[in-house]
């Protein structure tokens, strides 16, 4: 399968355009190969989106300042 066959795949079945699926840069996995996403050499390559917006809200929440009086 190419980069663009698998591309519009993904769009069809996500209803996403072309250029979103292209940007987030799927790949076919290797069917013998197990991924563990908390490996080191998984790198940039696995993204916990859960946690990304865990660790986003919390941010937010904490960056609140409280008034200061000098």
């Amino acid at each position: 399968m190419k980069q663009a066959d698998l591309n519009r795949a993904v769009a069809l079945a996500t209803g996403e355009s072309m250029s979103t699926v292209k940007r987030l840069g799927f790949l076919l996995a290797e069917p013998d190969e197990t991924v563990d996403p908390a490996a080191e050499e998984s790198g940039p390559y696995v993204i916990d989106w859960d946690e990304l917006e865990t660790n986003r809200l919390t941010q937010r929440q904490g960056a609140r300042h409280e008034p200061v009086v000098a």
